[in-house]
């Protein structure tokens, strides 16, 4: 339920059920869980880490997984920060996060617009019509994250065809948990060369930098997270945001007219949007209450977003698409100890590449096939969307 959807916004089922505050709905673990549904709750459950941690439930633990030890399913884990809780989680966040301040992003802003510019130029010599995630929105946030993680650009299309099985729901849970033991074999080779010779990429710093305080499964893990968060939130929001644009000519007009607003802008796409249906599911650690529902402890907890963000205590007329409006405080990045370590990151991608496409091509335009939208998948987005100018 909580991962339903009707185009650009929650399934009419779903934002229903933000009357009833918490409902019991079903989860791709077998198990059923309390779905949170309301803003102020789930702010109330992503601010407490205490008694809602995360669950411990990776693609090796569904339904139909290869048996694993215990052991094995720590190193899965270890330096993910999705399926890490403090103390750990703390630690190892310490040591990412000043990889991540504003001061960083805006180092990084130079090259980025030289990546999209790249790309600009290449879509508009290749001409119209185009393959946009293909040509724009893919590349550009998985050429970023591959300069800033050192990781070779080259092997994208590898990266790439394992992180959009992974986080597809329908993947058969023993291809699932394959497809993540290639992938840390793959960060486990990169961090070996990184140990070897570090260089001033990410890992190379942390490396450098923290070689005594991370293990080297820690490494893998932080570099495989990174990886994937890198490019499939970013690449999906460029893509999504782009289609909304297209589709409210009123708020492209008003983009084109007001570019400074750009900021408010992506802050409205992010809430209106909301990519990740309900990040991290909760395992209660207590006896709880939310808005009156007592929960026992040890049940899953599981909040919707998107219901969330669409909530009319958060905003009027929340369903509307309004650029001017656009501020801060949505739960489109988490909130918490939890919230998204590369939210800075994400945010200068957008502000940097939206404006730069909508100023190269002014008559910018859907083109036929139509859009397909993949609602299966943990990161929501578009399987497919070609544009004009």
């Amino acid at each position: 339920m909580y991962m339903r959807r009707d185009g650009f916004g929650p399934a009419p089922e779903l934002s229903a059920l933000r009357e009833e505050r918490v409902s019991r709905v079903s989860t791709p673990f077998g198990v059923d869980a309390w779905m949170v549904t309301r803003y102020a709750d789930i702010r109330e459950v992503l601010s407490d880490a205490e008694r809602f941690p995360i669950a411990i439930r990776g693609l090796a633990q569904l339904p139909g997984a290869p048996e694993m030890t215990e052991e094995q399913h720590a190193r899965l884990r270890a330096g993910n920060l999705l399926q890490m809780n403090p103390p750990d989680h703390t630690r190892v966040r310490r040591l990412l996060a000043p990889e991540f301040t504003l001061r960083r992003m805006r180092r990084l802003e130079p090259r980025v617009a030289r990546i999209v510019a790249d790309h600009l130029d290449a879509m508009e010599a290749a001409g119209s019509p185009a393959d946009f995630i293909r040509s724009f929105a893919l590349p550009i946030p998985s050429l970023v994250i591959c300069e800033l993680l050192g990781v070779p650009y080259e092997d994208r299309e590898g990266f790439q065809r394992r992180t959009s099985r992974m986080i597809d729901m329908l993947t058969p849970p023993e291809e699932a948990v394959a497809l993540q033991l290639e992938s840390r074999a793959y960060m486990a080779e990169l961090v070996a060369r990184e140990q070897a010779d570090p260089g001033d990429d990410l890992i190379g710093t942390l490396v450098r930098e923290h070689g005594d305080e991370l293990t080297a499964d820690e490494l893998v893990g932080v570099g495989g997270l990174l990886l994937l968060a890198g490019h499939e939130t970013t690449s999906n929001m460029l893509a999504l945001g782009t289609l909304a644009l297209l589709r409210h000519p009123e708020q492209l007009e008003f983009l084109r007219k007001e570019p400074s607003r750009i900021d408010a802008a992506i802050e409205e796409l992010l809430r209106w949007l909301s990519i990740v249906h309900s990040g991290t599911l909760k395992l209660t650690s207590t006896e709880v209450e939310i808005a009156g529902q007592r929960i026992g402890p040890g049940e899953l907890v599981v909040c919707a977003l998107p219901a969330g963000n669409r909530d009319p205590e958060l905003i009027d007329d929340p369903d509307r698409l309004d650029l001017s409006r656009g501020e801060p405080g949505h739960l489109a990045f988490g909130h918490g100890v939890h919230h998204c370590l590369g939210a800075p990151l994400a945010r200068m991608e957008m502000r940097i590449a939206l404006p730069a496409l909508l100023e190269r091509f002014p008559g910018l335009r859907e083109a036929e096939p139509a859009p397909g939208f993949r609602p299966q998948a943990i990161v929501y987005g578009l399987t497919s969307m070609h544009v004009a100018w």
